[in-house]
């Protein structure tokens, strides 16, 4: 009898589950809320074989975001990831309405890769690069003035980060720079703070020379103190009407920005459009973004320069890699928004990592000392002379840290049972049963 195993054989030989991966089942749906400058919603998605996933709803999102999708995912076998992401991805939406569907992508994928012992990213196609770039998100000092951004800048350089975004918003006018800004609202026009500015009511808040000046001053400086050879950044922006875009960009042009984030809303394509034919500084946007669907005018009509979807809100690793290859198709190269936790932070090394136009990672969490202590597996040192390594460990590559994150929930329940959400929450009419709610 010959003992040369089968191809069959040689195959399951590295399958790490305790069955076939053709009898998994998903059987439950968890989640915990970290607190964190923004919460973070992280869910794990069970499974009859002991084998589980992890991923995470976007930051500043919510639990009901993924809960919602329980009842469709209940049973069904997670290799088949693309028949259920195409079953749940008609019910996202742009922004943190995304991040349901997207988190759940990262656990099926995650727990796929831990399932036949190979990292995410050979489910992309394989990887392009070993190390993945960062760019430090720098947010405005207390006193935001030319020095004190100079100050934060230098404590991001020192971390060992060779990518630098500063923002430059409207507060750094508001108030400290006398007219800076002409017919600057009170805050009565804003009842809600500014979630809600009605599309348009940025006429009547125009940008002054005064406060072109002193945006260019706090560039200037941060520009001299980090080098030439340092890529630069600006975000935080708006409202701005597109004339004072144009004459911003314009004025910024002397610096060698990387890029203007977001200086108009992402809904407003013509908008974008305009800006970027008009300034000689590359443009970037869509952090909101969702599905490939939801960028293809972006991308087709090139109305920015740089493509910035967020892995959490665009639909996940799969999704935001159909994406990038969209965009590479115009030549427009792409950087990932990032403010999550370290499960998000892994699926976008993996994504990264199998990019060919990528650019950088953003990372929102380098002021956070529990940050690192809510997974296992992460390396020490996380990051080396800017760069993250992507990782080579089955699935995302870490595990659940259940201390640590116990120890920073937002609100009580570390994977608590959720069987409220095990059917749908809509009516729905069975023959043999009456109209349930």
């Amino acid at each position: 009898m010959s003992t040369t195993p089968t191809p069959n054989e040689r195959i399951e030989g590295v399958v790490n589950t305790h069955s076939r991966p053709s009898d998994l089942k998903i059987t439950d749906l968890r989640m915990a809320v970290v607190c964190s400058n923004y919460d973070y919603p992280i869910l794990r998605i069970d499974t009859n074989q002991g084998v589980y996933g992890i991923g995470e709803v976007r930051d500043a999102g919510h639990k009901e975001n993924a809960l919602q999708y329980k009842s469709i995912l209940l049973g069904q076998n997670p290799c088949n990831i693309d028949m259920l992401f195409r079953a749940i991805k008609r019910y996202g939406g742009s922004g943190r309405e995304g991040g349901g569907v997207s988190g759940i992508e990262v656990a099926l994928w995650d727990l796929i890769g831990k399932v036949y012992g190979v990292p995410c990213y050979q489910f992309l196609g394989g990887k392009y690069r070993d190390r993945i770039r960062i760019y430090a998100d720098t947010p405005a000092p207390a006193e935001p003035t030319p020095e004190g951004y100079v100050q934060r800048v230098l404590g991001r350089v020192a971390m060992g980060l060779t990518f630098i975004k500063i923002d430059v918003g409207m507060g750094v006018l508001r108030g400290r720079v006398p007219g800076g800004l002409a017919g600057a609202p009170t805050r009565y026009e804003y009842p809600l703070g500014r979630r809600y500015v009605a599309p348009g009511t940025a006429v009547g808040t125009q940008l002054t020379d005064a406060g072109i000046a002193r945006f260019c001053e706090i560039v200037g400086a941060v520009r001299e103190a980090v080098g030439w050879d340092m890529p630069l950044a600006v975000d935080h922006f708006g409202p701005l009407t597109i004339n004072d875009a144009i004459r911003l960009g314009h004025a910024f042009e002397p610096f060698a920005l990387a890029w203007m984030e977001d200086i108009m809303p992402w809904w407003d394509v013509e908008g974008n459009a305009q800006v970027t034919r008009a300034i000689n500084v590359p443009t970037l946007n869509g952090e909101d973004i969702y599905l490939w669907n939801g960028w293809r005018e972006m991308i087709e009509r090139r109305a920015i320069d740089i493509i910035q979807p967020d892995l959490l809100t665009a639909g996940g690793m799969l999704e935001t890699k159909r994406i990038a290859d969209y965009a590479e198709r115009y030549e427009m190269p792409t950087v990932l928004h990032f403010a999550g936790s370290p499960i998000a932070f892994m699926a976008n090394l993996h994504c990264a990592a199998a990019i060919p136009s990528f650019v950088a990672l953003e990372n929102h969490a380098l002021d956070l000392p529990f940050w690192k202590g809510l997974v296992t597996g992460l390396a020490d040192p996380l990051m080396e002379e800017g760069y993250v390594r992507v990782p080579e460990a089955p699935g995302l590559g870490v595990d659940l840290d259940y201390d640590g994150i116990a120890a920073n929930l937002r609100v009580p329940g570390l994977f608590e049972p959720t069987e409220a959400w095990n059917t749908p929450k809509l009516g729905f009419w069975q023959p043999d049963r009456r109209w349930d709610k």
